[in-house]
């Protein structure tokens, strides 16, 4: 892979998108591959009641910033709330899960460091495979390719 020597400026128009379902939508705006994969960054937008299950990263940290909206998140046993500027850090081995609690769509900006975590929508980026047309069976075989790891349900 290679690493930009001078640094990377990625436009708003430059960004690819991935089509998530469901009035969900990913802006990739630092990929694996563009950083050496040292991050990698991507804006979400997700509808009222979009959740994650409890899961984990093994091999990557995760920041999430929220834009606009309202949302709760888990990390190990904490519980918390929060809305735009609300920014989450979720270390790699804690179990966390985080749902738009808010009446409508917010909007977060996601960062994975090492970009491997973040490789799992890099790869639904490249095949324009939203998570809602794969079956289980297929994430049973990316979630460890790319350090995750389901450890229950949403916890909301």
């Amino acid at each position: 892979m290679a690493t930009p020597v001078d640094g990377l400026t990625t436009l708003p128009s430059q960004a690819p998108a991935l089509n998530m379902g469901t009035g969900r939508a990913a802006m990739f705006n630092l990929q694996s591959a563009q950083t050496g994969n040292r991050v990698v960054v991507f804006e979400e937008v997700m509808p009222a009641g979009c959740q994650t299950p409890l899961h984990l990263h093994h091999t990557s940290d995760e920041v999430m910033y929220v834009l606009n909206g309202d949302f709760t998140f888990q990390i190990g046993e904490l519980e918390t709330r929060g809305g735009a500027g609300a920014c989450v850090f979720f270390p790699r081995g804690i179990a966390h899960a985080w749902k738009n609690s808010g009446a409508a769509a917010g909007r977060a900006l996601f960062v994975f460091t090492p970009g491997e975590a973040g490789q799992l929508f890099e790869e639904m980026l490249q095949e324009q495979r939203p998570p809602q047309s794969m079956d289980m069976a297929i994430f049973e075989k990316l979630f460890p390719k790319y350090g995750w790891e389901i450890v229950g349900p949403p916890p909301f």
